[in-house]
């Protein structure tokens, strides 16, 4: 084995910041952010301002972020056919997500199969955006609304999305628009207060932050989805629970280095461009995916003929280098990524 190592497996998880840490354990003793006396406060203050340093990576309102385990929850609770505003009801009546989802989106969250409509992709991943608009466009709206959920930004790939002309897209169908920026918040700049989407999924991991938190952040909170968890009425009712404190906090130290971060991207991605020339140089018949749009400066994703990607995986991991073969959520798994 390696003396050294080198991890390059951040779309999978991120190594915990310092910054991230010492907001954790800063934050291990402090009281119930529910209680209404000074330590009860104390805690709140510090769940507000991560609220604010989360909202602040994405251009949005920090009233408007709820908290929640994770990005597959917060999917789970966004992709749902029942929805308030007010007191009042709205119905979503079929789901459209692109075939390239991550699977907490292609699984559909409380959506039954028969009301789910996958869009197809080209060569490099990205939606086919006239087949969006016809199947928006024949959406049935008596029924209810069209939800549409699809990713910024690829995590095998890399590639970006259309988001922009997807929303405009959607918006014109009268729709409602749900994106999982779990992979592009810090990586590239989201301006919620721009019209980006309706909401946003982020995960806190993928940026430095420590596991089991992350988040739901609406443009406006006027319609949100029914609870996913119902109980004590924590983050404004959208999520029971009493909070994950420090790894809220965490979660927003982790917001506040991202967002600082951004200003390096540019170098980030001549990096990447330079070990793609090396890996053309060493093996000319290499196939790099998604080359042919504009992708994440972070991500390369490339296969050998002739090499097994479990092979190379295991070749790297002796040599020092940990990277993977595929999704993290699907790399346990027989057979080849959907993507």
């Amino acid at each position: 084995m390696a003396a050294t190592r080198a991890y390059l497996d951040y779309n999978a998880s991120a190594p915990l910041l310092e910054e991230a840490r010492s907001a954790m354990i800063a934050a291990l003793g402090a009281a119930n952010p529910s209680s209404v006396h000074t330590e009860g406060r104390a805690a709140r203050r510090l769940i507000e301002d991560a609220r604010r340093d989360v909202a602040a990576l994405v251009n949005a309102k920090a009233a408007h972020v709820v908290f929640t385990s994770g990005a597959t929850e917060a999917a789970a609770t966004l992709l749902s056919p029942d929805w308030q505003m007010g007191r009042g009801t709205v119905r979503m009546s079929r789901l459209y997500v692109s075939a390239a989802d991550h699977p907490c989106v292609l699984n559909g969250g409380r959506f039954p199969a028969a009301q789910m409509t996958r869009i197809g992709v080209d060569r490099n991943g990205i939606a086919d955006l006239d087949e969006l608009a016809a199947v928006l466009a024949a959406h049935d709206k008596s029924d209810g609304l069209p939800l549409v959920a699809i990713h910024a930004a690829n995590n095998e790939t890399g590639v970006i999305q259309p988001v922009e002309r997807i929303a405009e897209i959607v918006r014109a169908a009268g729709g409602v628009l749900v994106i999982d920026a779990v992979q592009a918040a810090g990586r590239i700049l989201i301006d919620m207060s721009a019209g980006y989407a309706d909401y946003l999924i982020l995960s806190s991991h993928k940026i430095g932050g420590p596991k089991g938190v992350g988040a739901i952040v609406a443009a406006a909170d006027l319609m949100m989805p029914k609870p996913l968890i119902n109980g004590g009425g924590q983050e404004k009712g959208h999520r029971a629970g009493t909070e994950n404190l420090p790894a809220v906090a965490g979660f927003g130290a982790a917001a506040r280095q991202a967002l600082a971060g951004l200003r390096d991207i540019d170098l980030v991605a001549r990096r990447r461009d330079e070990i793609e020339v090396l890996v053309k140089t060493l093996a000319p018949d290499a196939e790099i995916f998604g080359n042919g749009a504009q992708r994440l400066a972070n991500t390369t994703f490339f296969a050998i003929p002739g090499v097994k990607a479990e092979t190379a995986q295991i070749a790297f991991d002796l040599a020092g280098v940990a990277l993977s073969a595929g999704s993290a959520c699907s790399s346990g798994k027989v057979g080849p990524s959907h993507v």
